[in-house]
């Protein structure tokens, strides 16, 4: 039996004394003198054990507990990280602990694993790191998981499963195979040619007009879009067969993409044959429009064959969060302003801001239509003064007028610039001088 210093107090007034239990640690090399009173607030780890069994332990129970311990120092030694532990006293005397910058999370979990302090001390923000780091590695670790099943040849997997693995990694590694890689070229090479297709198809001078006179697809881009589907549909199909976890592949993300552009041209297919029985032509129509829009999903098939997009898109969904903030930052401003802008110009009786909503972003609007009416304003000067000869020195000093008079009014905010479609309106910037046929 052996026994720890005991450093003796007394309180403020000297009338009572109390004797406390001292350790020392040596933290990799960094030495720390340790109270009983202190490492007690949580019993429960490590610390709080070895100084607790201070009176009633021998030494190798001690011993059981660090590393290592020198007899004439007095001096428990532990191979730990020192800048780790020193966040590890935190607990004890803030009630908190907080990961140093520099320091690895999760390096630092396994530091509170072995000193016996749960994870829920950690405070809020160094939580947050923590679990973007969990999950980090939790998907290196299924990546790895992935490339060592596919090194390990298991005896008692059937000739199923084998070409089931042999299909998946055909369609999901191009790393892994010529033929893998060469899918992956061609299917890049489709959504590109796609893409194409989409945008040239609605060029008016490559549209050919159907029989009821309506500017439709050209029947070649037609082909094309046809072929590009075929493609897309039996890529999906291999790949839903090839997934070991077929509810989980129909609701990812990049697939629900990858269905969504391919739906589109089934239901306007169906709709083009069947449709018209059952809905009016008009609906139909505008149904196959609304569904022809939605083709513009593919382009996000991209993102499956570049690590580039990829990452973007994580990044994303890691800042879902900040993004939202952002956004609603600036509809505050937007309708803050809005309204403002509302409140300011109702009373006037030409005014454009009739409600809140029309005022989102008006401004823009408003010095659009004002430098159109300021070019029609000149060029009616100019060909009042073209036909009237005799005029041209007033009609030139109308135009110089009718110039600065709208620069004037365009600058400023209470004035309000005439609409092109009012004939009144326009007739106000026209020359005093008017030809007069003989």
């Amino acid at each position: 039996m052996w026994e720890f210093p005991r450093t003796r107090y007394a309180d403020c007034n000297g009338s009572e004394a109390s004797e406390e239990t001292e350790i020392a640690v040596n933290i990799g090399g960094v030495k720390h003198i340790l109270y009983g009173d202190v490492l007690n607030r949580y019993p429960e780890t490590r610390l709080a054990e070895l100084v607790n069994r201070a009176t009633h332990s021998t030494q190798e129970d001690l011993c059981a507990l660090c590393d290592d311990y020198d007899d004439l120092k007095r001096e428990f030694y532990f191979d730990r990280d020192p800048e780790a532990f020193k966040c590890i006293l935190e607990l004890y005397y803030y009630g908190e602990i907080h990961i140093k910058q520099g320091i690895c999370p999760m390096r630092f979990i396994r530091e509170m694993d072995y000193w016996g302090i749960n994870a829920k001390y950690l405070d809020e923000c160094c939580i947050s790191s923590l679990n973007e780091v969990q999950t980090e590695l939790a998907e290196i670790a299924e990546k790895v998981k992935t490339i060592l099943d596919d090194l390990e040849e298991d005896a008692t997997v059937t000739r199923g499963q084998r070409c089931q693995a042999f299909l998946w990694k055909l369609m999901e590694k191009p790393e892994s195979s010529l033929a893998a890689r060469v899918i992956a070229v061609v299917s890049f090479a489709f959504i590109l040619l796609s893409s194409v297709v989409m945008c040239v198809g609605t060029i008016p001078e490559l549209q050919v007009e159907d029989t009821q006179g309506n500017l439709v697809e050209h029947p070649t881009l037609e082909s094309i879009e046809t072929a590009c589907i075929i493609w897309f549909t039996v890529e999906y199909i291999l790949r839903f067969l090839s997934s070991s976890n077929q509810l989980r592949f129909v609701f990812s993300f990049m697939n629900i993409v990858d269905f969504l552009a391919i739906m589109p041209f089934y239901v306007v297919l169906i709709l083009t044959h069947l449709g018209t029985a059952i809905m009016e032509l008009a609906n139909v129509q505008q149904a196959v429009q609304a569904l022809r829009i939605m083709r513009i999903a593919r382009i996000f098939k991209l993102a499956r064959h570049s690590a580039g997009l990829q990452t973007l898109t994580f990044a994303l969904k890691s800042s879902l969060k900040e993004l939202g903030l952002l956004l609603m930052y600036m509809s505050v401003g937007i309708f803050l302003f809005s309204a403002l802008g509302y409140t300011l110009e109702q009373s006037h009786p030409e005014t454009m801001f009739t409600s809140i909503p029309q005022s989102f972003c008006k401004q823009r609007v408003l010095e659009t239509a004002a430098k159109h009416e300021i070019e029609l304003m000149a060029l009616r000067a100019k060909e009042e003064a073209q036909e009237c000869p005799e005029a041209g020195r007033t009609a030139s000093a109308g135009s110089s007028s009718v110039w600065d008079s709208a620069a004037v009014s365009a600058s400023q905010s209470d004035t309000y610039i005439p609409l092109l479609g009012d004939p009144a309106n326009v007739s106000k910037g026209q020359p005093a001088h008017k030809c007069k046929n003989n």
